[in-house]
């Protein structure tokens, strides 16, 4: 006969992990967590601080940093938009069909990981130019990709669509075939099917998808600064500009800049946390 866990004053005493334990694992978590990103946004706090509310302002508010803010917030919106689209649908043809060429296909979902931005730059620009093999048949519809905001936003939605099928693809896996085939048994569509079985069970996942997408665009440089153009209040993104500055060495620009654009995601990314809870308590 087993005893039961002892127990003191109403609470009852787990037995040691295997693992380090709670105060060891937590004290190195806040120590990495202070190195690696504590102490680096404290800096940027306290440059941006030092300039005075009048210098900051007057710096944020510049039309060609509020364009570059618009374009760069904007376009990392829409491109994760697209990619939880087309990203749930590539992790459903992934998960739900067995067909030739399906490994390939799925390790080519990982490429935008593998390949330097800057690669994925130059060949996004040649593929879309005015005379690239994309842009020469798009431009006699009167389409032109490569140096305006559309080929910014193709750019993001190159990088960031495996974070949204790579976060679907495992959830997706674990929904069972017998519920999709136990609601046609009773008399669901395939319309009724995905929005009151499959999406549900996937809503956090598609969230997290989202998240991940936005924030990896709204950073990025690499890819966009070839098929952008850089053109001032056009196609110029905020990372641009904050790389401009310290060229001239205007420090006190650059650091409001990327205060801006700290407060702008730090916001947009808490609504998108507060969207993960009310999906997960809703469909969890």
């Amino acid at each position: 006969m087993t005893t039961a866990p002892a127990t003191a004053a109403g609470w009852q005493f787990r037995k040691p992990s295997v693992i380090p334990g709670f105060g060891l694992a937590l004290g190195f978590s806040l120590a990495y967590l202070t190195l690696i990103i504590l102490i680096p946004l404290s800096g940027l706090a306290w440059r941006s601080a030092a300039l005075g509310w009048s210098d900051f302002w007057a710096i944020a508010a510049d039309p060609r940093v509020l364009k570059s803010l618009q374009l760069s917030f904007g376009a990392s919106l829409v491109a994760a938009a697209v990619n939880v689209v087309f990203g749930t649908v590539v992790a459903w043809v992934l998960v739900r069909y067995r067909f030739p060429g399906r490994r390939i296909l799925d390790a080519m979902v990982d490429l935008p990981f593998a390949l330097p931005t800057a690669v994925a730059g130059i060949a996004l620009t040649t593929l879309y130019a005015p005379r690239g093999w994309i842009g020469a048949l798009l431009m006699p519809l009167g389409i032109k990709v490569a140096y305006t905001p559309l080929g910014v936003v193709i750019a993001l939605i190159f990088i960031g669509l495996p974070f949204v099928v790579r976060t679907v693809q495992p959830v997706m896996e674990e929904i069972d075939k017998e519920v999709e085939e136990a609601a046609a048994t009773l008399g669901a569509s395939r319309f009724q099917t995905i929005t009151r079985i499959l999406l549900p069970g996937l809503a956090p996942a598609i969230v997290t998808g989202f998240a991940l997408a936005f924030a990896r665009a709204v950073g990025e440089y690499g890819s966009v600064i070839f098929i952008a153009g850089n053109l001032p209040f056009k196609t110029e993104i905020s990372p641009l500009l904050i790389v401009i500055k310290l060229e001239e060495y205007n420090y006190a620009g650059a650091t409001a800049i990327a205060a801006v654009m700290l407060l702008i995601s730090f916001a947009m990314l808490l609504v998108i946390n507060l969207l993960q809870s009310w999906s997960r308590k809703r469909y969890g």
